[in-house]
């Protein structure tokens, strides 16, 4: 029982890293253009509202895994502070509602591309709102969620570490997309906004835009 509790972390890490490679290569434009010269140009109509489906049930297992696996407690937060933490995970759910709606719930759902016929709107950045503090308003509500956990185990620990070495990982991954579809745009405002903790980077005055 030791030795399992010793190597359950390890198999939770590896899950999430298993899962980040095949979501990282199902999300890039080399597997998405092949899929299009393979099923035809109607698969923008569907492609991604399938990705984000098959997202979420691949990842049903890895969040199921350090429940499953033996485990060890490392610490457990009582009250009062419980209900900081508590207060910390309402927020950033909120956050992270707010960041969607301003980024288009629809379209990032997939949604908005069966509407359109698969066609989506000409994109613009959005530079106003959440996105005037963190260019990934997102993956920040996102981290502060998992990590503001009550009680954290030795498995816990594993998944929120690899989870958040796929997000900044991911981060950058996108970044290098945007800078290739906004150019000197987003190269500007990458100088100018913090990745993911706010008033790391000045900020200056832009005009709010539109990125889906």
């Amino acid at each position: 029982m030791k030795l399992l509790v010793l190597f359950s972390p390890l198999v939770v890490f590896l899950g999430v890293l298993i899962y980040g490679i095949v979501h990282s290569l199902l999300a890039s434009t080399s597997v998405k253009s092949f899929v299009r010269r393979s099923f035809g140009s109607r698969t923008d109509l569907w492609y991604r509202l399938a990705f984000n489906i098959l997202a979420i049930i691949s990842l049903l297992p890895v969040l199921a895994l350090p429940a499953l696996l033996p485990d060890k407690t490392i610490y457990v937060i009582t009250t009062p502070w419980i209900y900081l933490m508590l207060l910390g995970h309402v927020l950033a759910a909120g956050l992270l509602l707010v960041g969607l709606l301003q980024t288009g719930l629809w379209s990032f759902l997939g949604f908005r591309q069966f509407v359109n016929g698969g066609v989506r709107n000409e994109t613009r950045m959005v530079v106003g709102g959440l996105y005037r503090f963190v260019r990934h308003p997102l993956y920040t509500a996102g981290l502060v969620f998992i990590w503001l956990a009550p009680v954290m185990t030795k498995n816990l620990f594993a998944l929120n570490l690899g989870l958040s070495l796929y997000i900044v990982f991911g981060a950058y991954l996108e970044e290098r997309r945007l800078e290739q579809e906004f150019g000197a745009a987003y190269s500007t405002y990458k100088k100018s906004t913090p990745m993911l903790v706010p008033f790391l980077g000045s900020r200056s005055g832009r005009d709010e835009t539109l990125l889906e």
